[in-house]
């Protein structure tokens, strides 16, 4: 193997759709082992519903801010196996690269922390995993991405992997923003989290300008219309009424107290929802939901590079 004379790290984080119900995590992990047996290995998470790009960039793009500078490994691939690049890309001035499939995937991080500086395809077959010839191209978290990671943790030059990728060829992130219908603003549920609380594309600011005036406001699905209010907390949510609560990545939150909100308003990844200032009088609380499908772009509120994982 050739020897590495790059920077080096001594982390990576690891996110990807493959769950824990197969061996692939464990592998991916064994891999690595076998190569950089000094790097230490943090999950992210494993848990996106599988070949969601999106939902895969979005959580990495969430949690971003708060990883360790080092290697991302980022594998969420319905394309594996077919012309896809597999990528490196540097960020932070060399403080991280983030591996993984140029699919969308990186590009919400790539935009996070102030765009890329240089990238390269994973080309040079001395640093993927040998595997006798009669196995299928179809786990390239194995044979490709996890090797490569190892390899620039142990100190191997990213120019080394294989040749310089043009950063604005990589695959952009195709992220939703939200809009306004006159007083209305039309915004989409980006994630729903395993307690049932949906996230908005909507900063914010927007929602405290809607309410500025201590007016309630109105959450409409489909046809289910419910009263709204802007809440610190979620136990700060009147019976009654949907809350509207900043959540930890900064955004809002559509969240009920101590229940799903994503169950009773029939909410899921992707639906429309609409947000207005209630009519005066109005306490509507709503009947059976109506979903529609729709889009969102968070605004960033991170650092401007991974480095030092600081807001």
């Amino acid at each position: 193997m050739k020897p590495g004379a790059g920077r080096g790290y001594d982390t990576i984080s690891f996110l990807s759709d493959y769950g824990h119900g197969d061996e692939f995590v464990g592998v991916v992990h064994s891999v690595i082992a076998a190569i950089a047996p000094q790097v230490r290995v943090v999950d992210v998470t494993h848990g996106i519903a599988p070949c969601n790009v999106r939902a895969g960039g979005l959580a990495l793009a969430r949690a971003a801010q708060y990883l360790l500078p080092g290697v991302v490994l980022a594998v969420v691939d319905p394309g594996v196996g077919t012309d896809r690049r597999p990528v490196a890309v540097e960020v932070g001035d060399g403080a991280s690269v983030l591996v993984g499939p140029d699919n969308g995937l990186l590009a919400p991080v790539v935009a996070l922390v102030g765009g890329a500086g240089r990238a390269v395809e994973l080309a040079d077959a001395g640093y993927r995993l040998e595997k006798p010839g009669e196995l299928g191209s179809t786990f390239d978290g194995r044979d490709v991405f996890a090797p490569a990671a190892a390899h620039l943790c142990c100190g191997v030059p990213l120019g080394d992997l294989g040749p310089a990728v043009d950063v604005a060829t990589l695959t952009p992130g195709m992220l939703p923003v939200s809009r306004r219908d006159g007083d209305v603003l039309v915004a989409e549920v980006l994630w729903v989290d395993r307690f049932g609380n949906c996230q908005l594309n909507v900063d914010p600011a927007e929602a405290d300008e809607m309410a500025a005036t201590g007016a309630l406001l109105q959450v409409t699905v489909g046809e289910d219309l419910r009263t709204a209010e802007r809440a610190r907390a979620y136990a700060d949510v009147p019976p009654g009424r949907v809350g509207l609560v900043t959540d930890s990545s900064g955004l809002v939150s559509l969240a009920l107290p101590q229940r799903s909100a994503a169950d009773e308003l029939g909410l899921r990844e992707g639906s429309e929802v609409r947000l207005a200032a209630a009519a005066a009088g109005d306490r509507r609380t709503g009947g059976p939901t109506a979903v529609t499908a729709v889009g969102l772009s968070p605004r960033p509120t991170g650092p401007q590079d991974l480095e030092g994982g600081r807001p």
